[in-house]
């Protein structure tokens, strides 16, 4: 369903479009100690990644690079080089990785390089820790000779990009539609270029729904998310003019995982929302996780020592945000842009366990 509202110069459209996008993923593949069966380790790895980040976009396996198995007396470990792509799909987005498009080379593709360690014991296998590198597809100088007009990244902190940010939140929440207010959540990227308006901001940003009735007097900067499985969340894409301001906002809205009614005198419950640790600032200081292309830190995995699992297991709802960076068991994968300078740099790792 889209919802056009139209305002007098510059016009102001805000698209909203609700749709389950939950695809069903493909069989999952034991791990064995085999040397054919890189194919499924490097699938559990990348579904490890994917599935414990909070932030920025699912990553998309792209290349085994390397395979190396070493025997052991119950099973074996691993160790693989794999090729990453990042793909258009935000982290909320409920679709599975293995579904989603990878960001074409005029859209500033991202790619990361991974070093994963895997163990195999009596059939049961389980990430142990990694270690990820990130840069552009294209650098700066090349993307010129390829398409000199496509607009660039710049860092999440620019002033003029959040302003334009902070504009299509409010916008969006000018919808009378929603229940409740939406706060932002993530900033996935901010591209900027020239058109005959003048400069031109391009913003990507993940929404959640918070626990503020829509038109009550708290300022929704003021409101606090509903729990992640309650809470309804949208990505939204902006344009905005240094000369005309929000000129337009489109938004994807994405349905919560738990829709059951509050029963009568019944408050929705109220979770604690950690922030991530991440990956780093620009400045090159550690952190964890596929980071952002610029701005505040990210958030990304530590270690991988939760339970055990047999593979990746299906993804069939918008669990795969994950949560943030920790020291404690459990890996967490890779946030949005945050962690990297806008040329898409950057590095995140796990502890070994």
């Amino acid at each position: 369903m889209y919802l056009s509202i139209m305002k007098a110069l510059p016009t102001l459209l805000l698209l909203c479009s609700t749709a389950l996008l939950c695809s069903a993923a493909p069989a999952v593949e034991p791990v064995t100690c085999s040397e054919d069966g890189g194919a499924a380790a490097a699938r559990m790895a990348a579904h490890h990644i994917d599935e414990n980040h909070d932030h920025g976009y699912k990553f998309k396996l792209s290349e085994i690079k390397g395979n190396k198995v070493e025997k052991v007396d119950d099973g074996c470990e691993i160790e693989l080089q794999l090729d990453l792509m990042e793909t258009t799909c935000h982290n909320i987005n409920p679709k599975h990785f293995e579904d989603c498009m990878i960001r074409r080379e005029t859209q500033r593709a991202v790619m990361a390089n991974c070093s994963v360690r895997m163990s195999v014991r009596n059939g049961d296998a389980k990430v142990r820790n990694y270690h990820c590198d990130t840069r552009q597809v294209k650098t700066d100088s090349e993307m010129v000779s390829i398409c000199a007009d496509c607009p660039n990244l710049i860092s999440l902190h620019d002033p003029e990009g959040m302003k334009s940010v902070k504009e299509a939140v409010q916008r969006v929440n000018k919808n009378t539609t929603n229940q409740n207010y939406f706060i932002l959540k993530d900033v996935g990227r901010i591209k900027i270029g020239w058109m005959m308006t003048g400069m031109n901001y391009r913003a990507e940003i993940a929404l959640v729904e918070s626990h503020c009735p829509m038109g009550s007097r708290i300022l929704p900067e003021a409101c606090k998310p509903l729990c992640p499985d309650r809470a309804r969340h949208a990505l939204c894409r902006s344009s905005y003019s240094k000369s005309k301001g929000l000129m337009s906002v489109e938004c994807d809205y994405y349905p919560s995982m738990n829709s059951t009614g509050l029963g009568d005198g019944e408050r929705e419950p109220i979770c604690r929302h950690h922030g991530g640790r991440g990956p780093p600032d620009h400045d090159g200081h550690r952190g964890r996780g596929p980071p952002d292309h610029d701005g505040p830190r990210g958030r990304g995995p530590p270690d991988s020592d939760g339970p055990r699992v047999r593979g990746p297991p299906d993804h069939d709802g918008p669990g795969g945000r994950g949560p943030p960076d920790r020291d404690g068991p459990g890996g967490r994968g890779p946030p949005g842009h945050h962690g990297r300078d806008h040329d898409g740099h950057g590095s995140w790792w796990s502890r070994p366990s």
